[in-house]
């Protein structure tokens, strides 16, 4: 059975998408949208042998064809199979910037759901032109997740969600500034200026969260 994360990020591919499953683990994601049709072509890769044995093993399983690849990033994706859509999901944010510096130019359409260094990831993939155009934040396992479709149709960007996203969940930031309001309390007061940046990130936690609630 798909989790919440896989789910969401299959709600954002298209029927015309080409699409490639980078990290795909067990395949699961692949399977959930090869099954389902929701996608004109999908293929799976993972640097994990193992990993994509157990892939390879649910897509028999479940008697379905799909290509899968064992490489790092895009080393061993060929160019030929058009392309247009890759998701990342499952892994950091440094490894996500390091698959995405071989990019293929034809790919306009990026899902990607990283573990960690959310601020890293919003800035670079705004430096390197690829745009927050939706962007949904879940709560599994007691831990949230953005989970961001970037396209290459400029969306307009701020400090505020360059620092802390576009989503519109509002329990997903009240938890934010709850966990600075937190550490907070236990800085030493000699510890100045780490107090002076964690006061201005609740400042503009506090903004952003008044920003969102009159959007509703």
């Amino acid at each position: 059975m798909l989790n919440l994360k896989l789910k969401t990020i299959a709600s954002l591919i298209n029927k015309d998408d080409i699409v490639i499953d980078m990290a795909c683990d067990h395949a699961y994601l692949a399977i959930y949208l090869k099954k389902n049709n929701l996608a004109k072509e999908v293929y799976a890769s993972d640097i994990s042998k193992n990993a994509l044995m157990n892939a390879n093993k649910n897509i028999k399983e479940n008697n379905l064809h799909i290509k899968t690849y064992l490489s790092d990033g895009f080393k061993n994706i060929p160019l030929n199979l058009n392309l247009n859509t890759v998701i990342i999901a499952g892994v950091g944010t440094t490894t996500i910037l390091s698959i995405l510096k071989d990019l293929p130019a034809n790919i306009n359409k990026l899902i990607i759901s990283s573990n960690n260094d959310y601020e890293l990831l919003y800035q670079e993939m705004f430096k390197h032109k690829f745009y927050n155009t939706k962007e949904i934040v879940i709560k599994e396992n007691n831990k949230y997740y953005p989970i961001i479709l970037y396209t290459k149709d400029y969306q307009k960007e701020t400090k505020l969600t360059l620092k802390y996203g576009k989503s519109n969940n509002l329990e997903y930031y009240n938890y934010l500034l709850t966990k600075k309001q937190e550490i907070l309390k236990h800085i030493p007061h000699h510890k100045l200026l780490t107090k002076y940046k964690i006061i201005k990130e609740i400042i503009n936690l506090k903004k952003l969260i008044k920003e969102k609630t009159l959007d509703y």
